[in-house]
């Protein structure tokens, strides 16, 4: 039987068996690879180019943005090119990265919406020691550590899953490499040790979980003390697009992961695949800027200056033929 030294390639699964469906499929998810880029990257620039957000959660926000960019580059660009190009191959070492990548954004990003739980914590429960607890080294520290804590994952995961003799063929059931459909690839005694260290990162992220809900009952319990109903609704707005980031990424990775085997299907894994490792990138951004009124004037601020820009070299390029013409016919 095959092992995982003669292994040259993995067939990922097809989103569709005719040709339509697969241009079709294409230029669906094109159309989610750019809304996400472009909302993420709107995002990426106000937050850099006013100096207005540059503050703990703004800095947080730029880097959720960061990891929704790579998170979705990391799966997305792939399955585009297999349905344009009708094919279903990836390479081993690709297959590899994308495990790589995939985990550790994944788990960078759960670990900074963590961090981002006890910003506004901080910022509603303890508002007199915000600038202490969350001055620019300290942001930079757990910046850093929930990047450095979806890495050491990533590595753990991807030397274990790798290092796995494949006994099952190449065929993985899913649109990109993912680690469970790659175990079921795997020798019937091998995938034990991955699977433990599966149980440690689902109790590492069980973990984060309760810290979440922990600061919002904190959170919901000093704004329903506080006397003004304006200071109220304030400090809901600024939870609000959070908690509904934090809901949107935990519901669809637990229903991915934990869903009853009597409902589990291809069709079905491979709908619930793209809706946790797609839509939460893609919406993110619209999600955070919906009821943010600083997001939404910085954004406004970009599009004026790049519109009046971009007419500014129109003038001067009139400006100039123009006088390039005068001056042949003097």
């Amino acid at each position: 039987m095959p092992n995982s030294s003669s292994v040259g390639e993995f067939l990922l699964l097809a989103f569709a068996d005719t040709r339509e469906l697969q241009l079709l499929h294409f230029a669906l998810f094109l159309g989610i690879y750019l809304a996400a880029l472009l909302g993420n990257g709107l995002i990426l620039s106000a937050v850099a180019c006013d100096h207005r957000l540059h503050t703990p959660l703004y800095f947080f926000l730029l880097n959720l943005a960061l990891l929704d960019l790579g998170c979705i580059s990391t799966t997305l660009p792939k399955a585009m090119a297999n349905a344009l190009w009708d094919t279903r191959a990836i390479s081993y070492q690709g297959c590899a990265a994308q495990v790589f990548f995939f985990f550790f954004l994944v788990g960078a990003e759960y670990s900074l919406l963590t961090i981002m739980s006890y910003d506004r914590y901080v910022a509603i429960c303890k508002p007199l020691h915000y600038g202490s607890l969350l001055g620019s080294r300290a942001c930079a520290q757990m910046a850093a550590a929930a990047w450095g804590t979806g890495f050491l994952t990533a590595v753990l995961h991807t030397a274990n899953t790798f290092s796995l003799p494949l006994c099952h063929g190449n065929a993985v059931d899913q649109f990109f490499c993912e680690i469970p459909h790659i175990l079921k690839l795997s020798c019937s005694d091998a995938y034990l040790r991955e699977v433990r260290a599966l149980v440690f990162s689902i109790s590492l992220a069980f973990g984060c979980f309760v810290f979440i809900v922990v600061s919002y009952v904190e959170i919901f319990r000093a704004v329903l003390r506080m006397p003004s109903e304006q200071g109220r609704h304030k400090a809901f707005s600024t939870c609000l697009p959070h908690l509904t980031v934090v809901s949107l990424f935990v519901s669809t990775g637990v229903f991915a992961y934990l869903k009853p085997p009597s409902i589990s299907s291809p069709s079905l894994d491979l709908v619930v695949a793209a809706l946790y490792s797609l839509l939460p990138p893609a919406v993110n951004p619209l999600i955070y800027s919906m009821r943010n009124q600083q997001l939404k004037h910085a954004v406004r601020k970009i599009f004026y200056t790049s519109f009046f820009s971009i007419n500014n070299v129109h003038i001067i390029l009139i400006g100039f033929l123009q006088t390039n013409t005068l001056s042949s016919i003097s």
